[in-house]
């Protein structure tokens, strides 16, 4: 509400203004130019900026969307951790296509990401979780990623035996049911707003021969 009534949705719009994107201006391989994104985020303070939407199909092509964040990216693809039980990991059991979406609004910008995803190695995965702080790792045993609990309360008794029981050891094992995934991309696209919703979308399409096409987008 405001002085002069309830806000409407429909009235909610924002010109975007702070830049342009033309093909002149991409790198020529689309890892190297979401990694300049990524660094332009950090350099204006953009809250979270490797927080990104997973988006995942079921076994029922029932589709499904929660922010994960990304925890590694080099010329094999995008890397997240979870649990392998959770609803993203049965789904990616079942169908090992996904998409990631990065929003980073203080800079009018949005990358969107499509390809294939598999588990990274064992060792990969207990490197980046003995890297974790202590109560992270012992959560990652507590937590029954998307089952239903009956209350917080057992969840958080079972937190208590658990650091009770490594007094906060620094050698918590990693859980069986715990690791990695990279996403290896087949598409990148590269939003950047623009005046009149006119905004600029330049997508990157992986071609054989490990090459990559890069073609503009009507927004």
């Amino acid at each position: 509400m405001n002085d002069s009534g309830p806000i409407k949705l429909a009235d909610i719009r924002k010109d975007y203004t702070l830049g342009a994107l033309r093909k002149w201006d991409l790198a020529d391989d689309p890892i190297t130019q979401f990694e300049t994104w990524f660094s332009d985020a950090l350099a204006a303070n953009v809250p979270e900026p490797s927080a990104m939407t997973l988006s995942t199909v079921d076994a029922g092509n029932q589709p499904s969307g929660r922010v994960v964040l990304l925890k590694d990216v080099d010329s094999r693809g995008f890397s997240f951790f979870t649990n392998y039980l959770s609803k993203k990991g049965q789904d990616l059991a079942t169908n090992p296509r996904a998409a990631l979406t990065f929003h980073w609004k203080e800079l009018e910008r949005q990358v969107c990401i499509l390809g294939k995803v598999e588990k990274l190695s064992r060792e990969e995965s207990e490197t980046y979780f003995n890297s974790r702080p202590f109560m992270s790792r012992c959560g990652a045993w507590v937590s029954q990623q998307s089952t239903v609990l009956p209350g917080r309360d057992v969840m958080e008794q079972k937190m208590k035996l658990l650091v009770a029981q490594y007094g906060k050891d620094e050698a918590v094992p990693t859980p069986p049911h715990w690791g990695g995934y990279r996403l290896k991309p087949d598409s990148i696209e590269f939003w950047q707003g623009q005046r009149s919703r006119l905004h600029d979308r330049l997508r990157y399409v992986y071609q054989s021969g490990q090459s990559w096409k890069v073609e503009r987008l009507s927004p």
